[in-house]
């Protein structure tokens, strides 16, 4: 058998040389696998302090770009985990997410993990497609506003309580006041606009899924995705890594879309910056009122 002859050497060198570099190029820049960029959504929207940081427009905004950015992306992916919180983070954060769907013409497909409820569900609303963890908890379409009464806590004390205000209402719901009707009715109505909002929204995301009378849909009430897919709230039961794989191969790159760090570790400001420092009480207090909020949903 004769000798290879030199050129062939030399070709197989070079094609084994940059088989070998085309193992250090990251996935998402090469053109064999089929590259779906994760993003992940959690916490609480519109609650964020320095050690306890939640969703907001300004923390995800950067995020969000960068993984519609990326080329040649199959879809888009949002990794959801939230029991709600503000109805306007919520609304921007779903707003920011269908432009970026239009302009870069990517398909979303949402994973609920542990909760995708109020305004975590109207995140998911975002996506072309949501798919729940058949434990997960959905829904929670509504809107919860509380407070506490202390005026006759500071009325045993012996405390006065003195307000100076300009304007009629300008003391709405003030908690060291006793309640009072009209005030309260004058909230209801707020919660009953940004109510009817959100269910034009889900309606509208939603469509001819949604099975079910609008009474149940919209009264608040939250299932599991399982019964979530029965009500059309979702359109399927799975697990983000298997559903991928399932339907893009074995080999689906699935890169993490992550916010940008500073050198020490500090984030990168989005659209609004960093949150300001917070004291030792502000986030024990935070952390409580995080923990009451996954609470209401038995998390």
């Amino acid at each position: 058998m004769s000798e290879p002859r030199t050129d062939e050497r030399e070709g197989g060198a070079w094609t084994r040389a940059l088989a070998a570099l085309r193992g250090l190029v990251p996935a998402r820049w090469r053109g064999d696998r089929v590259v779906v960029p994760v993003v992940r959504l959690n916490g609480i929207i519109g609650f964020s302090t320095p050690l306890k940081p939640g969703l907001t427009l300004a923390g995800v905004a950067r995020t969000l770009e960068r993984a519609f950015a990326v080329r040649k992306a199959a879809v888009v992916v949002l990794a959801i985990n939230s029991p709600g919180g503000s109805p306007v983070q919520s609304h921007l954060i779903f707003r920011r997410i269908r432009q970026l769907a239009q302009e870069k013409r990517r398909r979303v497909i949402a994973f609920v993990e542990d909760a995708a409820a109020s305004g975590g569900y109207m995140i998911a609303c975002a996506a072309d497609e949501i798919i729940a963890d058949p434990h997960s908890i959905v829904g929670s379409i509504g809107v919860v506003g509380g407070s506490f009464g202390f005026d006759r806590f500071i009325a045993r004390l012996g405390i006065e309580r003195r307000l100076y205000t300009s304007g009629a209402h300008k003391a709405m719901l003030d908690p060291f006041l006793p309640e009072n009707p009209d005030d309260v009715e004058r909230l209801k109505k707020l919660q009953r606009e940004i109510h009817e909002d959100f269910i034009s929204l889900v309606k509208t995301r939603r469509g001819d899924k949604l099975v079910g009378s609008e009474e149940d849909l919209f009264s608040g009430e939250y299932w599991t995705g399982r019964r979530a897919l029965d009500l059309g709230l979702v359109d399927a039961v799975g697990e983000l890594r298997d559903t991928l794989r399932a339907r893009f191969g074995d080999k689906v790159a699935t890169p993490l879309i992550s916010v940008e760090r500073r050198l020490f570790g500090r984030r990168v400001a989005g659209v609004g910056g960093e949150p300001m420092p917070a004291s030792l009480a502000e986030d024990i207090i935070s952390a409580l009122e995080a923990r009451a909020m996954w609470a209401r949903y038995g998390l």
